[in-house]
């Protein structure tokens, strides 16, 4: 005992990552509450075929540990914790989910273990595709799995295990993820502060109950009149008229709004003078335009989830399959929201969106499900207090989550927490142009899930939320990338600084406005 201690004081003091102390395959015997092992195996350097998904090629050699962990009577919930053979980083990082969860992460996984990372993913309890949840229906604790619970004890578990394998902890913990990753992360800051100590989340969806209710009501705007709906086609012209309006506001007109909250974009303006063609839009289709700009709002007229930004409007990978679809209904938000609603909400296959009381859908969402699923607690001191630090991103031109939510969670520990205190251990970056999680016209590459930056990983956020947790640097403006076709093998088509918030950047009036260095941040006017 006192040999391994001497040895895990000299791998800390030296940088040098200690040796296991265990065998892989010993691993397997490891008790771990409410949890079944069912494989620990050495696998070595090469490519290797998980259970389901593509071969990953070029992996380190690891210990692969599966296994399920079953809470209640109820549960299944699968995982796997990765550990590498040798070269370890010290660190574990965890991966999120997205959509209904329903599968490991494997993808993600191998990516973390190419940098060195102990690393672990959940299916959250089930195994469906991400837009489907007719699993949890009927099954309460199957949905708090994967609200919550899931999550947290593959991590308390995936600990466990690189203690046991390494004769040694994790000197920090780090989660990376988006969508309902960012849902995740949040609400392990927020329910499970010890479990992680440097937190990036994107794009939260951390109030579903809200997000899907406001889809019931601008589905009823958009889908009830068949004169409502707006074509895909039609929204080439609706971008554009967004872009003529307002692209050149913020001194540079390259197709990104840089502060789309300064667009005061007037769909009127679209109005059909006489036929109706695909370059115009009908009066009921003004008023489809203006809801989803405008947001869920009860009976009364009250807002209760904020709307989409003007700019995001082209069709490409954002509002067309997120919000258009190609016919009425058949976007993935009304597949989400009518999924979670039928199954998870009402416990009713037959519920119609179309029918439903907005009202009486928020307060159900709410009493039934707000417990599970909302990450909404905006008081961090627990998370704070041992030196937690959160980062949160989210994309000008998300089709699937409003980028206004993020602000306003944001906004949310400002004032819960007081400025001072909120912004020793949190910050938050908007990204002019980006789509959900990545993609879109604007700079989508800045070290998150993986990704790079032109000037190198270690300009991109992740670095930048390791070295505030690690040697208490806090994070300013990071520099993201644009590739040709998001292709980093193709070269880069732009960077630009990605200004912590409120602050946004804004162009010198001279330089190559397609360069970071032509851009300050300053605050927004």
């Amino acid at each position: 005992m006192r040999t391994l201690t001497i040895l895990a004081f000299l791998a800390a003091v030296s940088g040098v990552p200690l040796a296991s102390a265990a065998t892989c395959e010993s691993l397997a015997a490891v008790a771990l509450p409410d949890t079944t092992i069912a494989t620990a195996q050495s696998i070595p350097a090469g490519a290797f075929t998980p259970p389901y998904g593509n071969a990953i090629d070029k992996l380190p050699a690891f210990c692969r540990v599966a296994g399920v962990i079953k809470p209640t009577p109820d549960s299944y919930i699968r995982f796997e914790v990765w550990l590498p053979a040798s070269n370890w980083n010290g660190k574990f990082l965890g991966v999120g989910n997205g959509g209904f969860a329903g599968a490991i992460g494997f993808s993600s996984m191998g990516a973390n273990l190419k940098r060195g990372y102990a690393t672990a993913s959940t299916d959250t309890g089930h195994e469906a595709d991400g837009e489907d949840a007719s699993w949890a229906y009927h099954h309460p604790e199957k949905v708090n799995d994967f609200g919550y619970r899931a999550l947290h004890l593959t991590t308390v578990n995936a600990k466990s295990l690189v203690q046991t394998f390494y004769s040694q902890p994790a000197q920090h913990a780090y989660f990376d993820s988006c969508s309902d990753g960012g849902r995740e992360a949040l609400m392990e800051a927020q329910r499970f502060p010890a479990d992680y100590d440097g937190i990036l989340a994107g794009a939260p969806a951390n109030i579903w109950t809200h997000m899907l209710a406001a889809g019931v009501d601008i589905g009823q705007a958009i889908y009830t009149d068949p004169a409502a709906y707006i074509s895909s086609i039609k929204c080439p012209a609706i971008a554009a008229a967004v872009l003529a309006a307002c692209d050149a506001q913020d001194g540079v007109k390259d197709g990104i709004l840089n502060d789309p909250t300064r667009c005061h974009f007037d769909p009127s303006t679209l109005l059909c003078k006489d036929v109706d063609t695909r370059a115009c839009l009908t009066p009921p289709q003004v008023a489809s335009l203006k809801k989803l700009y405008a947001g869920g709002r009860n009976s009364h007229g009250d807002p209760f989830f904020p709307g989409y930004a003007p700019g995001a409007e082209d069709g490409r990978g954002g509002w067309v399959p997120w919000l258009i679809g190609n016919g009425p209904g058949g976007s993935s938000s009304s597949v989400y929201m009518e999924n979670y609603f039928r199954y998870m909400v009402f416990e009713d296959p037959t519920w119609n969106p179309l029918t439903a009381k907005v009202d009486t859908a928020l307060q159900t969402a709410d009493e039934k499900t707000a417990r599970a699923l909302n990450a909404t607690e905006t008081d961090l001191h627990s998370f704070q207090s041992r030196g937690g630090k959160l980062i949160l991103y989210h994309g000008w031109n998300d089709p699937a989550i409003s980028p206004a939510n993020s602000i306003n969670y944001y906004n949310g520990v400002l004032h819960a927490m007081g400025a001072p205190a909120a912004e020793s251990f949190v910050r938050l970056y908007m990204v002019p142009g980006m789509q959900h999680c990545t993609g879109g016209p604007g700079p989508n590459s800045f070290g998150q899930l993986g990704t790079t930056t032109a000037k190198g990983p270690e300009h991109g956020v992740y670095d930048a939320l390791e070295q505030w947790v690690e040697k208490g640097v806090a994070p300013e403006a990071i520099v993201a990338t644009k590739y040709v076709d998001d292709s980093s093998a193709k070269g880069v088509r732009m960077t630009r600084p990605l200004c912590p918030y409120p602050q946004i950047a804004t162009y010198k009036g001279t330089g190559d406005s397609n360069e970071y260095t032509s851009f300050d941040c300053a605050p927004a006017h």
